[in-house]
């Protein structure tokens, strides 16, 4: 009799597990097809929880892709996302978030060879655009707090040629918005933080962010990297195939004026700016590469992290 009571018992966890399990993939799927649905482009998410009591919802790896007519990659990558709901709202058939927190870790800006800007192509940009046609039935959404982290965007323009010319910006801020009224203003608002950060100005999300009622501060968010000329990373590598690849970018992007292997220095000039790669063995297998970038005496962090983007894609 025990033992039977045991078996029972042994399926009815197991069938709670598996409902668990079922339940969290079939709300993975309905976002990932509505995330792709307001943007126009694929969307990915490593891993996705519900928790029913404390009202959570915990996203991990949220990865949307560039649309067609760009480079294979991610657009934008959301390594969190955590929020709480409210779920008698959900039964009233409307989606309200007493608060959200959300980590861009990197974003990736791309203007093609026609001089097409990626976040432009969107379909949220695209319909705001055009402001005609009725609009597809979306659930009311209510967000009474977000939290917004951005991490690193990187740019790249191909539109001078078939290299393209190579910026990235260690932004690391975080920003507080109140009362978030629909998924396409969230969208937006992902977009538009980095790209003011990135001082992209002249922009159509920009418009389209206002006709959203999403509000567009200033553009000049770069100031705050001002002083910093320098951009360092570790890597699982040799000296010499640090070195070797710091002095194949350089070469590729600009010119060498002086490379010092010995020391582990190389000098030139990318984008008009004096780059100097410092390359430094560190304990075991690694080896730390810092780059520092200035043109006519003014710190250029975007263009050292640019240069260190592309040393870390050859160390890959």
């Amino acid at each position: 009799m025990k033992k039977r009571i045991l078996i029972v018992l042994a399926i009815v966890v197991i069938a709670i597990f598996a409902i668990g399990i079922l339940k969290d993939q079939i709300i993975k799927t309905v976002i990932t097809v509505a995330a792709t649905e307001i943007t126009g482009t694929p969307v990915h998410i490593d891993g996705f929880s519900l928790g029913v009591f404390n009202q959570s919802v915990r996203i991990s790896g949220f990865k949307m892709y560039n649309p067609k007519g760009f480079p294979r990659g991610i657009l934008a990558h959301l390594s969190k996302i955590n929020v709480t709901y409210d779920l008698g709202a959900l039964f009233k058939k409307r989606l309200h978030l007493s608060s959200a927190e959300i980590e861009l870790k990197e974003m990736g800006l791309i203007k093609n060879e026609e001089g097409k800007l990626n976040v432009n192509e969107l379909k949220v940009v695209k319909r705001g655009e055009k402001r005609e046609g009725k609009p597809s039935e979306q659930m009311p959404m209510q967000i009474d707090m977000l939290k917004l982290g951005i991490g690193k965007i990187v740019s790249k323009d191909y539109s001078s040629g078939k290299e393209p010319v190579v910026y990235v910006y260690d932004v690391n801020i975080h920003k507080n918005y109140k009362n978030i009224t629909s998924a396409r203003q969230l969208a937006l608002l992902i977009m538009l933080e980095p790209m003011k950060a990135a001082d992209m100005q002249g922009a159509q999300i920009y418009g389209v962010a206002m006709l959203a009622g999403v509000a567009v501060l200033p553009v000049g968010i770069a100031v705050t990297f001002a002083g910093k000329d320098s951009a360092g990373q570790e890597f699982v590598s040799s000296f010499e195939n640090a070195f070797d690849a710091s002095l194949a970018v350089l070469k590729q992007k600009g010119r060498v004026t002086r490379e010092n292997r010995p020391g582990g220095i190389i000098n030139g000039q990318v984008d008009s700016a004096q780059i100097t790669v410092r390359i430094k063995k560190e304990t075991g297998n690694k080896t730390e590469v810092i780059v520092s970038a200035r043109k006519y005496f003014l710190p250029q962090p975007k263009i050292a992290g640019g240069v260190l983007y592309e040393i870390s894609e050859r160390l890959k």
